[in-house]
């Protein structure tokens, strides 16, 4: 079976080329990426720009499955068009089972907030490819790390109220994603790939205390008061409003999810934040 991984010079694509590799069955991989020499060594890699829908006919040629990992792109719109092209190219050149990485709390949405993107993707993938299967992401534990991270010197982790976060490991998302494309009787399924707890703003701010010995507190504030911190932080109004949407969703409970499927399709427990937080931190 060849598989193609769309995104793979990124962190989430190495980790899926890394999982896939280890679990052996002869398959071949390959690497799909606007920057291919990024990509893992040792396995084929191919130029596969999604803003350069004539790039990923050569880049999708031959291949079994796919999946498809969003950019990184936080233009409005940007991302669902992306995404849109990219099932379009990949049905018309004769993939038969497609992998989207979506988010958690997916629901109707439109331009601007964040997750049109992954609404757009979704129903259209559902719409257009012969098999697919659906894996919504929760946020990642490792993004939420980075944010106490650089928090740590106020002492203060802000947010807009006390929502829940099945907080996820990257690597649990990659061996979550291998299990999907090398198993069988995941077409039409929908997953929501989550840590093993939710966890509150205070419990996220009590491991990291605990993880850099010193005080960190969780504060609620004012969508005002956020926007005017980030602001000055030198962020620019791209970052703010997505980090704005993404907070907001965090107070709506679109993360509030837990499941099992991580273990369900990788084999194995998804570690707790408290975990991921030790790792990074050594």
């Amino acid at each position: 079976m060849k598989i193609g991984i769309n995104g793979a010079s990124g962190k989430l694509g190495a980790a899926i080329i890394e999982e896939l590799s280890s679990r052996g069955g002869g398959h071949h991989i390959v690497a799909i990426s606007r920057s291919p020499e990024k990509a893992c060594s040792g396995i084929e890699a191919r130029k596969g720009d999604y803003d350069q829908p004539e790039t990923l006919q050569d880049a999708y040629a031959g291949l079994d499955r796919l999946v498809l990992i969003p950019s990184a792109d936080l233009r409005p719109g940007v991302r669902g068009a992306q995404l849109k092209s990219a099932i379009d190219v990949a049905v018309e050149s004769g993939v038969q089972h497609i992998v989207l990485l979506s988010a958690a709390g997916t629901r109707e949405a439109a331009i601007p907030a964040l997750g049109e993107s992954y609404w757009t993707a979704e129903q259209h993938l559902i719409r257009s490819a012969p098999h697919w299967t659906i894996l919504r992401m929760n946020y990642f534990a490792q993004s939420m790390i980075d944010e106490v991270m650089m928090s740590q010197s106020q002492g203060m982790l802000a947010g807009l109220g006390e929502g829940r976060v099945a907080y996820v490991s990257r690597n649990d998302v990659a061996g979550a994603t291998a299990g999907a494309v090398l198993g069988e009787g995941h077409a039409g399924a929908i997953y929501n790939l989550t840590g093993p707890d939710a966890l509150t703003g205070h419990d996220v701010a009590a491991i990291a205390s605990e993880a850099l010995g010193k005080p960190i507190v969780f504060a609620s504030v004012t969508e005002e008061q956020l926007r005017g911190g980030l602001g000055q932080a030198g962020l620019p109004d791209l970052v703010v409003n997505a980090i704005m949407d993404i907070k907001k969703t965090f107070v709506e409970g679109h993360f509030d999810v837990l499941t099992h499927d991580v273990e369900r399709l990788s084999g194995r427990a998804p570690i707790s934040f408290r975990n991921v937080f030790a790792a990074t931190k050594s």
